[in-house]
């Protein structure tokens, strides 16, 4: 835990990629397999479940610490992080240990499954046991906020220089490593060892590829982009993506958050029966019906549902939107151009003519024609354009190859409305000690009996200087404390920006809005001029 600790201390107190991959890479080399196996997984982003809730871990920490449980919460609120603030105020251990990381998220599982009654036990002995640093890394874990800067390529980069392997190979077999929960499948040496295993080892089954992210494209394609007809342009569609497996006579369905998803959606892989072996499909899940994508939030209903009714099945209908062709008679063709794999495509799906297996339509025109077909993808439930090069390779994850890069996401300019501010709540980790999470507000009634009605909470979107101000003018306009969160002085107006919004009986405003971020600081606009909830109710018409 202690070579653990140190690794966590040098990727957070550095800001070069290269000093971190070597970081990695030199304890990946040097660390325990069974230890390196459960590095790969936190600090590829992966989360286990929360062994102690969070309100026993602030009772417990502030009866160890022998503080009051408001001078805790305050400590908490001014740190922004719970994991630090119990490792700053914890009295220094009894009888510190160095045992191994993965025994010690080995005791997590044990705490996990520790009666309620007797966790606050479970937790005291574990920081009597721990030194200050793999103390808190510890706390760090328990609470899942093990954030270091590091990202799943930086990882990929780090356990290729260890294996020798092409960093593809790796990011392949590192599919799926986050999906399972790590205790129930078994993160141990043997795990590590199949990553890092000569080529050829681990790269078949039913594992997808690597999901290809296209980049955002803001403003005219024309000059950035060149020639419209070196481009292949579809409609952005608004489900989820996903790549449809089979090899053999099995098959499986992934999502792009490397879960596998096959048993929500049994008619695809009914569906999926209909391929060839040895064939990847990358594209979109949608709740689809007589020819049309219906609305995402219809698709939520069968995300949600531990149950899949023959109703629910019935009444949210779905298909495989198939866009690209990764794999070919159990040969990875995602070296081929964009053009020839779309070829590919085409001409396994034509002759299946499979209505749970369309394939998505490419759009033609000039930029000018794009633009226009771009205008009406609202209407037609979709987000906008993608747009892929005819000669691009399908690579792996957001990375831009070259200057005009291979693909774009052009989508629809959001939906915006003017609202205020009205509540606020401290941020955490960067952001600690600033109020940066507030909660927005449109006007509702007529003139001279209006009220603000709360529709939608936002943090992104400001720069640093103007959080600052906001978070100066919070500080001295808060009109009442509801625990961390206060009521603001209702003047500052912002332009909010969403991608989606529909009616929702569980909000008091009876709307819910799609992905909501700060457009802008409407410095020039008085709070009585912000829109109306009948003007978002007007959207969701239009939508």
């Amino acid at each position: 835990m202690k070579r653990f600790a140190a690794l966590y201390a040098e990727l957070d107190s550095s800001t070069s990629t290269r000093s971190r991959v070597r970081a990695m890479r030199d304890y990946f080399r040097e660390a325990d397999a069974g230890d390196a196996a459960w590095a790969v997984y936190v600090l590829s982003g992966g989360k286990t479940r929360q062994a102690v809730p969070t309100r026993v871990l602030k009772e417990t920490g502030a009866r160890v610490a022998g503080l009051p449980d408001w001078l805790f919460e305050e400590c908490y609120q001014a740190v922004g992080d719970l994991a630090e603030t119990l490792a700053l105020v914890l009295p220094p251990p009894d009888a510190p240990t160095d045992m191994p990381l993965h025994r010690w998220m080995d005791r997590l599982g044990e705490l996990r499954g520790t009666p309620a009654e007797q966790r606050a036990d479970g937790l005291r002995q574990a920081w009597r046991e721990l030194d200050v640093a793999p103390r808190f890394l510890f706390n760090k874990l328990i609470t899942g906020a093990l954030r270091v800067g590091v990202s799943r390529l930086l990882v990929t980069r780090a356990l290729a220089e260890v294996s020798g392997l092409p960093a593809e190979t790796i990011a392949q077999r590192l599919v799926g490593y986050l999906a399972a929960d790590p205790v129930a499948a078994g993160l141990d040496a043997a795990r590590f060892h199949a990553l890092v295993a000569p080529g050829g080892c681990g790269e078949t089954g039913l594992q997808p590829y690597p999901f290809f992210l296209a980049q955002p494209l803001q403003g005219d394609p024309t000059a950035q982009l060149g020639d419209a007809t070196d481009w292949l342009a579809e409609w952005k569609w608004d489900g989820i993506r996903g790549q449809l497996v089979r090899r053999g006579e099995q098959a499986a369905l992934w999502s792009r958050g490397e879960e596998l998803v096959s048993e929500r959606f049994p008619e695809l892989m009914d569906a999926a029966s209909w391929l060839p072996a040895g064939c990847v499909l990358d594209g979109e899940i949608l709740a689809w019906q007589d020819g049309a994508a219906l609305p995402f939030a219809r698709l939520q209903t069968r995300i949600t549902r531990k149950q899949l009714s023959r109703r629910l099945l019935e009444s949210v209908p779905v298909a495989f939107m198939a866009y690209d062709l990764l794999e070919q008679d159990g040969a990875d063709i995602r070296t081929l151009p964009q053009a020839e794999r779309r070829r590919r495509l085409q001409a396994l799906l034509a002759p299946l003519a499979h209505p749970r297996l369309p394939l998505s339509p490419v759009l033609r025109g000039d930029w000018s024609a794009l633009a226009t077909l771009r205008a009406s993808a609202r209407e037609r439930g979709v987000e906008g354009l993608m747009l892929k090069r005819n000669d691009a390779p399908y690579g792996t994850g957001r990375v831009k190859l070259d200057a005009r890069g291979q693909w774009w996401k052009w989508k629809v300019d959001p939906y915006s409305v003017d609202a205020v501010l009205i509540y606020a709540q401290r941020g955490h980790g960067r952001r600690a000690g600033l109020f940066s999470d507030y909660t927005f507000a449109v006007w509702s009634g007529e003139a001279g009996e209006r009220s603000l009605v709360p529709f939608a909470k936002a943090y992104s979107g400001l720069t640093d200087a103007e959080m600052r101000q906001v978070d100066a003018f919070i500080r001295a306009n808060t009109l009442e404390r509801f625990g961390p969160v206060c009521a603001v002085r209702p003047e500052l107006v912002f332009e909010l920006g969403f991608e989606g919004i529909q009616p929702s009986p569980r909000h008091k405003s009876g709307i819910a809005v799609r992905f909501p971020r700060m457009l802008r600081w409407r410095q020039d606009k008085p709070a009585a001029e912000a829109d109306t909830l009948h003007a978002l109710r007007q959207l969701i018409k239009r939508d």
